[in-house]
């Protein structure tokens, strides 16, 4: 797939991804307008400053026992290359404690700010004269070490946002539209619907559409999660940015710029990283709380120090810097949002899209999960789900001769028939004389005999007769709610179909998985009770719920709460949709290009059961590493706290500021690998 410089602009609408990591949670508004990019290079321009401030510092000639060269003017270097670098690196820090103190929510900003602000005051004071030793070296190393740590924090959240920013680079830049005989060349934004446009074999498909000439195979992996190429043909739908096959095809649009679902796509999961969450909400409160803390033991080693050393002011202001140093609660402040943005994103690429963080968050706790029958558990389509013949005719040859009946009717269940036939691999051939029987079925004439097709009407209206085994399985078909639908001659009756709302194959997966999660699993639909029966049983579910009307669904969604279950309800999100927002978790099906449902937390962009157990696997892997990240940070700051106050100097262990920040910039590091490994849960 082709890459331009112009990519964003002939895209125009299709941005509509989160711009910049601060989208990944609350606590990074301080880094708004500021790009991975901007902390980059301050570091490496703040690091090149710092070195000559180091050279000509006290602290390195001291421990290296060297002399740095002298010139007039050399004894001004770290005074001058420190004050630059706390002016230029610094810089940042400083705006974003003015946002925090303006919006009254002081956090790491603030304790940066306060930090590098004693230490620039202090140093200045004793360069001018007052007694004591500058902390010129430590400012200068402070300042370069936490701009490489909120460099590698900003990298952190951009790679986890960056997949779903590609996904805009999914489409191409221009499309082949079709006009008469002829094709031209033209950028995406100028497709409109209706348009008629050629996708060559291996060429990305510029807009959602329907195919109306071809066939191939599509690569939908990228927007749906399906790992395997989906065949298309006349009348089915294709995804915008998904990638042809080897075939070439004609595709109608029906869907450009803010109308495809892969725009619908970065909106929900965009969406979903600027939601709230309680874990969110509890770490925010957690780094207030820890911003008020280190202030107020900032200022009490501040005190201690000052009446135990009243003759050496600069190791109180050493220690009064290393402790809100060490204790910024940068990690505290990157342990969920991160989590969040890699879990949302590494959902979409799996065709789970999280409209609402709570509703990824909830789905661990979930006991019950209800599915809607039709369209859900089932395609919501007849189909032939049993054949029974007579006189030794091959199951696979009467629906052949059936599928021949029918193939020219426009009854739902003539077309369920044949679609059956089709799925099997038989190749249907077209009848001769196709005649409709009003209310009764249809005759045509297949391999020089006239055949007949239909219900029990058509067997009773041409006293036909039904060999006895036929007869069995008819009754067996009517118990279980499912229509007969029967292939005659003149004289008999040669085969009986089953037709039902065919069950999807992966549907008995699904339900064994959540089994296997212990939780039960609930089927809610308006079908009578002999047809929602016989699918539980096929596919073993706990309990039904038969006959229940739209308005109804909410009703037994609460019954089952009220039980004290903890439920989730998957559904159409059409006239499921008032159960959806009752359930804990409303899990939604997107059916591929419908993704812009709003009754759910969560959106299926398959209609595959299957993907429910993968959404309780993904919260569960996302909370064990929310609290894994809460529980470092926090320990951390547990453990450093008092040794940045000098509890230890009595016996000679003392944390420098530059330390200090080294520590706490390590701990970001870990929060920010830990959350990385989120990518390698099974999901």
């Amino acid at each position: 797939m082709s890459t331009h410089p112009d990519r964003e602009s002939a895209h125009g609408r299709m941005h509509t991804g989160p711009a910049t990591g601060n989208d990944a949670g609350h606590t990074h508004d301080q880094h708004a307008g500021h790009s991975v990019a901007m902390f980059r290079d301050r570091f490496w321009i703040s690091l090149a400053l710092t070195i000559p401030t180091l050279v000509w510092g006290h602290m390195l000639q001291g421990a290296l026992r060297y002399s740095a060269p002298q010139f007039p003017g050399s004894t001004w270097i770290p005074s001058v290359f420190g004050t630059a670098v706390f002016l230029y690196g610094g810089r940042v820090f400083i705006q974003g404690a003015v946002r925090e103190l303006k919006g009254r929510l002081p956090g790491m900003m603030t304790l940066i700010t306060l930090a590098i602000s004693v230490a620039f005051a202090f140093s200045a004071a004793v360069t001018l004269g007052y007694p004591g030793m500058p902390l010129w070296e430590e400012l200068a190393t402070l300042v370069t070490i936490m701009l490489l740590g909120h460099w590698i924090e900003m990298r952190s959240i951009a790679q986890a946002q960056g997949a779903l920013k590609e996904l805009a680079n999914l489409l191409p830049n221009v499309a082949e539209r079709v006009t008469g005989d002829r094709t031209e060349e033209v950028p995406i934004a100028d497709l409109r619907n209706g348009d008629l446009v050629l996708v060559r074999p291996g060429a990305g498909i510029p807009a959602d559409g329907v195919v109306r000439q071809g066939a191939t195979a599509v690569n939908e992996s990228m927007i749906t999660g399906e790992s395997r190429p989906v065949d298309k043909r006349e009348g089915d739908t294709v995804i915008a940015g998904t990638v042809n096959g080897s075939g070439s095809l004609r595709v109608e649009v029906t869907g450009t710029g803010e109308g495809t679902a892969l725009a619908g796509i970065m909106r929900l999961v965009a969406q979903a990283q600027s939601s709230r969450s309680r874990a969110q909400a509890l770490a925010d409160r957690a780094a207030f709380i820890l911003t008020l803390v280190a202030v107020g033991a900032g200022v009490v080693t501040f005190v201690v120090w000052i009446v135990l050393r009243p003759g050496d002011p600069a190791f109180a202001i050493e220690r009064l810097v290393t402790v809100l140093v060490i204790a910024c609660p940068h990690a505290l402040g990157l342990a969920i949002p991160l989590v969040i943005a890699i879990s949302t994103t590494l959902g979409a690429q799996r065709g789970l899209l999280v409209r609402d963080r709570r509703g990824l968050e909830e789905a661990r706790n979930l006991t019950t999960i209800v599915f809607d029958k039709t369209g859900t558990l089932t395609r919501g389509e007849f189909g032939v789900v049993d054949i029974a013949t007579a006189d030794g005719l091959p199951p696979n040859d009467a629906l052949r001769l059936a599928a021949a009946v029918e193939s020219d009717s426009e009854h739902s269940i003539a077309q369920g028939i044949v679609r059956s036939a089709k799925e099997r691999g038989i190749t249907v051939r077209a009848a001769d004389g196709f005649e409709a029987i009003p209310g009764k079925g249809a005759k045509a004439r297949v391999d020089g005999r006239v055949l007949y097709m239909g219900g029990p009407e058509l067997v009773r209206a041409k006293s036909l007769e039904v060999p006895p085994a036929l007869r069995a399985t008819s009754a067996y078909t009517a118990q279980r709610g499912q229509a007969s639908i029967f292939l005659a001659d003149e004289r008999t009756v040669l085969a009986a179909f089953a037709v039902a709302d065919v069950i999807r194959s992966e549907s008995k997966d699904a339900v064994r998985a959540l089994h296997d999660r212990h939780i039960e699993v609930v089927m809610m639909t308006g079908d009578a009770r002999p047809v929602a029966e016989a699918v539980a049983a096929e596919l073993g579910i706990d309990t039904v719920f038969a006959g229940v009307l739209p308005e109804q669904k909410a009703s037994k969604i609460q019954e089952l709460q009220r039980a004290g279950k903890r439920v989730g309800m998957v559904g159409d999100g059409v006239n499921d949709a008032p159960a959806l927002v009752t359930a804990d978790v409303g899990i939604a099906i997107g059916a591929g290009t419908d993704v812009a449902v709003e009754a759910g937390d969560i959106v299926l962009v398959r209609s595959d059961p299957r993907d429910v157990p993968r959404i309780i696997a993904l919260s569960q892997a996302s909370y064990r590493k929310m609290v894994q990240n809460l529980w470092w940070a926090a320990g951390y700051n547990i453990v450093a706290i008092p040794l940045a106050a000098g509890v230890l100097a009595p016996w000679g262990f003392v944390l420098s500021p530059a330390v200090g920040a080294v520590l706490m910039s390590l701990s970001t590091v870990v929060v920010a690998i830990n959350a990385q490994l989120l990518r390698r849960a099974t999901i």
